[in-house]
């Protein structure tokens, strides 16, 4: 198949079309490559997809350029036709959306309405785009369900992926085009994020800095592995989505339609506490942290917990990376990478 990657030179992107590229797909990523974190890191993700493409020989073309820019996305749809689009290109950071909205107006609702409008003229036969399990806000009710609702996001950024969300579902009734969207819970693992916390925090115990523990370590996330997150994403872009012949409009599942429309939770199942995640660090590490321990950071969702059953129904498929093993595969990227 022809796939177009959005986000390619970001995390879960660039993991996304090095496997695509690996099994034989045909690959364009689309990536504007901001400055959002370190651009070392991003150009080295896209040297490593070049290196792929030439190895595999696969075919391999990048545009960059700004989703936002409604005539760049037009013309990557004219010069390409895509049998799949996966939309992972977004403004992430919970925090970063306190203090610079905007950015997240641009990136994650304009640059996602471009995305729908190419989609739906080129008659795509499946969109297939990343939201977050921040979008569970002030939710308590555990594991999280897509059949719940969520209505009641605590950050700007969470409020815009739910949007994304609604937004697809619109394309999905009007147009009768197929989009799925995956909830990611906590990705981690090699080439991530730089202001990510472990990241982060690897950085600070090999130099024998303190390390920033906010809630004083007592919250948990659902750690997901970022080969796992791929091999769901990429499963659930090959099965294109349908409309659920089930669904009633009087008593309205949150997660599915009579449009082709659906949602999945993508996380590990396996919810673990901050403190827990520092340990395996200093584990994979050998040194111990340095910790300053805070309360927890405005707009911080306390404990995160993904119910997959949906997921494993659709696809036959469940993350299960066990975090002291991703942990120490991330750990051995790092002092890699940094020649440390």
């Amino acid at each position: 198949m022809k796939v177009l990657v959005t986000g390619s030179a970001g995390f879960v992107g660039f993991h996304t079309a090095k496997r695509l590229l690996e099994r034989g797909d045909s690959v364009v990523g689309f990536d504007v490559v901001n400055d959002y974190y370190d651009l070392a890191i991003k150009e080295a993700r896209l040297a490593v997809l070049e290196e792929t493409a030439a190895r595999t020989t696969a075919e391999y073309a990048f545009v960059r350029a700004n989703l936002a820019d409604r005539a760049a996305v037009e013309s990557c749809f004219e010069t390409h036709t895509f049998d799949r689009v996966i939309h992972l290109a977004a403004q992430a950071g919970v925090r970063y959306s306190l203090v610079n909205p905007h950015a997240y107006v641009e990136s994650n609702l304009i640059a996602f309405t471009n995305i729908l409008e190419a989609c739906r003229h080129a008659e795509v036969a499946h969109l297939t785009y990343a939201s977050t399990s921040s979008v569970y806000g002030a939710n308590t009710k555990m594991p999280f369900s897509e059949h719940d609702g969520v209505d009641h996001p605590l950050q700007f950024y969470a409020a815009t992926k739910r949007a994304n969300e609604l937004m697809a579902h619109a394309y999905s009734h009007l147009y009768r085009m197929p989009s799925t969207g995956l909830r990611f819970f906590t990705v981690y693992g090699p080439w991530g994020r730089p202001d990510m916390a472990l990241f982060m925090f690897t950085k600070n115990i090999l130099a024998g800095e303190p390390i920033s523990v906010f809630n004083h370590g007592n919250h948990t996330r659902d750690f997901t592995y970022v080969d796992d997150i791929v091999e769901g994403v990429i499963r659930v872009s090959d099965q294109v989505a349908e409309p659920d012949l089930d669904w009633d409009a009087s008593d309205p599942d949150p997660r599915s339609s009579n449009a082709p429309f659906r949602i999945f939770n993508i996380g590990n199942n396996a919810p673990v506490k901050l403190s827990a995640y520092i340990e395996a660090i200093e584990d994979a590490v050998g040194r111990t942290a340095i910790k300053d321990m805070l309360p927890l950071q405005p707009g911080d969702v306390p404990d995160t917990y993904a119910d997959v059953s949906e997921l494993e129904k659709a696809v036959g498929y469940r993350p299960a990376t066990p975090v002291k093993e991703g942990v120490a595969r991330f750990v051995h990227w790092y002092v890699e990478y940094y020649g440390l």
